[in-house]
């Protein structure tokens, strides 16, 4: 009964494996086919991804040197507007120089002016006893250089009320910005409640854009009433942000930032060089002091200087040689930052 039962299951394991590996021979070419097209479906998934891939990085690439050639062009075209304003902000005319004081007087009202100071200094300069020689030059003098001079006074004075207020009046534009309100409104908020003369030229801004002008453009023209590299880098961060894009308060806070390095950098090399500014002083002062000491002490020694052609000769020599040293300090104490 063991050895029938043994033969039936050996024939029934054997029927089997036949079987299975008839159905096998039949299905292998199938399987084998659809190994196959799985594997060229996930090959055909990983190209696709690759290239969705690769495309991104070239749309990447692309945009970054679209906004990097907007830039450049940006920076190229401010390049000309700022040489272009160059020559009326280095060296502007007087009309100029009298609207950057932020003096409101005409051009026709100053002339009368300067005529009117030259002829009360000359008046003043002939009650004081001097020679009648030197009344002219005493009249040229006082009709076009001390008016002129005092508006150039008014103008660095106004420069550096400016620069001292505008790193806070950015500061508060920044904080505006990052609050939610648009620019328009932090300049207008710059506008009416800053010091003079921030807000003077704020307020140039606000009124540009009632007449139509874009705040890039307005901010672009602060550089004609106030003449400062300052003045210029606003405008110029201001037409940047607004054709490349970007953050506008974290441009405009590292602007702030580096205005406030500018001035500790202008503090510095003023304080490096006032040791060399009070020896010009003293060289300066010394020849005319040593002229009154011998003046007090034999006045008869040094009187020839004043009362003959010779020693007139030697004075003015004196005088343009004394100038040119002046001159010639001058430019090596003054640093530009």
């Amino acid at each position: 009964m063991f050895g029938i039962d043994s033969t039936v299951l050996a024939f029934v394991l054997l029927a089997g494996l036949s079987a299975g590996a008839i159905a096998y021979a039949f299905l292998f070419s199938r399987i084998s086919d659809e190994k196959n097209v799985d594997k060229r479906l996930q090959s055909i998934k990983a190209a696709e991804t690759d290239r969705a891939v690769v495309k991104a990085s070239r749309d990447r690439v692309a945009e970054a040197a679209r906004r990097r050639k907007s830039v450049q062009d940006s920076l190229k075209e401010l390049d000309d507007k700022q040489r272009a304003q160059n020559v009326n902000v280095k060296k502007p005319p007087l009309k100029v120089q009298i609207r950057q004081a932020g003096m409101n007087v005409t051009i026709e009202r100053f002339y009368l002016y300067s005529v009117v100071c030259g002829l009360v200094v000359t008046l003043l300069a002939f009650v004081a006893g001097l020679p009648l020689i030197v009344l002219p030059g005493v009249l040229v003098v006082s009709a076009f250089g001390l008016p002129r001079w005092f508006v150039s006074f008014r103008r660095g004075r106004r420069v550096k009320a400016f620069l001292k207020e505008f790193p806070n009046a950015l500061d508060v534009i920044v904080r505006a910005v990052k609050s939610g309100l648009p620019l328009n409104d932090g300049i207008r908020l710059i506008a009416n409640e800053s010091p003079e003369p921030v807000k003077t030229e704020f307020r140039r801004i606000v009124d540009s854009q009632q007449m139509g002008l874009s705040i890039p453009e307005a901010t672009l023209r602060m550089p004609e009433t106030m003449p400062c590299t300052e003045a210029s880098f606003f405008g110029i961060v201001i037409q940047i942000q607004s054709q490349a894009g970007g953050n506008l308060s974290e441009a405009l806070g590292n602007l702030s930032r580096v205005l406030r390095d500018r001035k500790k950098m202008k503090a510095k090399v003023q304080a490096l060089s006032m040791e060399a500014k009070a020896s010009a002083a003293i060289i300066g002062a010394l020849p005319f002091i040593v002229g009154l000491l011998v003046y007090l002490s034999s006045p008869t020694y040094i009187m020839p200087l004043f009362t003959t052609s010779t020693g007139h000769l030697i004075l003015g020599v004196s005088a343009f040689w004394m100038s040119i040293g002046i001159f010639v300090m001058r430019k090596m104490m003054n640093f530009e930052v």
